[in-house]
């Protein structure tokens, strides 16, 4: 009879061969075809060979081999009380923001033995409750958010299975969880800053509708209070855009229009923004830096790419996703800590589309030849 494996050295005979079974070997194919229980396999498979004589432990080792079997990590996990799961829900996958900050939680995740399940919303936000249920149905041990935070049962579905969660970027009414996210009023200071600097002085704000989602809410109010702040010095207008594209590029020249001789620049939200304004910009046939500036939130891997290169906010999005792991981690090692709002800065990568503005744009009372650092605008750094 071929088994393939010597059973010489055995003491008891070896049962019928070892054909790997169709499908995945289980624990009880192991069991039946090394003639022992599935509670022998079991501890030869924790590494408590110690309690099995050297012949039956050899044997077992044998017909594991022989199978193919390979323990379910999920299964020896949920025995253990514990799935080393972590529920990711995000908004809109499309959107890259969404995935470097996966990758970071992956990462981090991963270094602490844990693995991320990953749910994608599709910027349904109907859907969130059912994204939270069927994690759960997952036996994942806690939640990771970033979602619209629109859906008010959201909270109540999280504290309902009683798993700790962590909330990314966008914030959630009613729920005490740790908060991570970019510093957005500190970004758009970064912006408005680095235009005022340039000579820009007509700004367009384009962003996606606000529909409660906090980090967009933030954004916009910064963007208002800090041209606010230069008075007559800027005129500075918001966009929400929509689907019809053939609107956001009549907002756009009835902006440069308004502007008259004077620099035109656009700010846009995120990266799905900046998409749209490119190919506004495209069928229009202007060029950035020489038709209108620009500077928009999330660094792509196509920004330098596009006309003299974007000026892009970096976000620090790889870190954002490690730190709510950690502290998701840190909820599910039981530590008893207060409800936490974490911060974190972002970096701009200047490129020509913003380059200093030629026409002329240098507000009454001040000089065009004046450095920045001369010019009041009360935020510069």
């Amino acid at each position: 009879m071929e088994t393939g494996f010597s059973c010489a050295s055995m003491t008891a005979p070896m049962p019928s061969a070892a054909r790997p079974p169709k499908g995945r070997a289980t624990i009880a194919d192991v069991a039946r075809a090394a003639g022992v229980s599935k509670a022998t396999v079991s501890r030869f498979l924790n590494h408590r060979e110690t309690l099995l004589t050297p012949e039956t432990a050899a044997r077992v080792e044998k017909t594991v081999a022989a199978l193919g079997y390979v323990p379910s990590p999920m299964a020896r996990s949920l025995k253990r009380g514990r799935s080393r799961l972590i529920g990711l829900v995000v908004a809109d996958i499309a959107n890259p923001y969404s995935v470097a900050v996966l990758r970071g939680a992956e990462r981090a995740a991963q270094q602490a033995g844990y693995l991320v399940v990953l749910f994608n919303l599709g910027n349904e936000s109907e859907r969130e409750r059912a994204a939270i249920e069927a994690l759960a149905a997952y036996q994942v041990e806690g939640f990771i958010l970033n979602t619209l935070g629109t859906d008010p049962g959201a909270a109540g579905e999280v504290a309902r299975h009683g798993k700790p969660a962590v909330l990314v970027d966008r914030k959630r009414a009613g729920m005490a969880a740790d908060f991570v996210s970019l510093d957005n009023a500190g970004a758009m200071q970064r912006v408005v800053a680095h235009l005022l600097q340039g000579g820009w002085r007509r700004l367009l704000y384009v962003t996606e509708p606000a529909r409660g989602v906090s980090s967009r809410i933030e954004r916009v109010a910064a963007f208002r209070s800090l041209s606010a702040a230069q008075g007559n010095a800027v005129d500075a207008r918001v966009a929400e855009l929509d689907d019809d594209g053939d609107a956001l590029e009549q907002t756009l020249r009835e902006s440069r229009q308004r502007a008259g001789p004077h620099p035109f620049a656009v700010v846009a939200g995120n990266a799905v923004v900046t998409l749209r304004v490119c190919a506004a910009v495209a069928r229009l046939g202007w060029q950035f830096g020489r038709d209108l500036g620009f500077v928009g939130f999330d660094e792509t891997e196509w920004a330098p790419l596009v006309g003299p290169g974007l000026t892009t906010i970096e976000q620090p999005t790889d870190e954002i996703g490690r730190v709510a792991t950690h502290c998701l981690l840190e909820r599910l090692q039981g530590r008893d800590l207060p409800v936490r709002q974490i911060l974190l800065a972002a970096r701009l990568v200047p490129r020509g589309s913003s380059r200093p503005a030629t026409s002329p744009g240098v507000p009454s009372g001040l000089t065009a030849g004046k450095r920045p650092s001369e010019v009041e605008t009360g935020f510069l750094e």
